[in-house]
């Protein structure tokens, strides 16, 4: 598999997600566990980086158990 990067950002920081290290945990889009606002995987793109704060979202994404989202803050100008 070609290792593609994805990026999404909301202005503050930017949600990166390597597919190729993805073990489909459901972690981030379940209801129960995730924040289906954000992380979608019947739409395209699956991932909005609108639909929630930004601290929800890095809370959220440090919950990935395979490291294949991360995130990092975008510099401020």
């Amino acid at each position: 598999m070609k290792d593609i990067t994805k990026k999404y950002t909301n202005g503050q920081m930017t949600i990166v997600w390597k597919p190729s290290l993805c073990q489909h945990s459901t972690i981030c889009w379940r209801r129960t566990t995730g924040l289906p606002q954000v992380f979608n995987p019947a739409i395209k793109p699956w991932i909005n980086p609108l639909g929630a704060t930004t601290e929800e979202m890095i809370v959220q994404v440090k919950k990935c158990p395979s490291g294949a989202l991360s995130f990092f803050m975008n510099a401020e100008e």
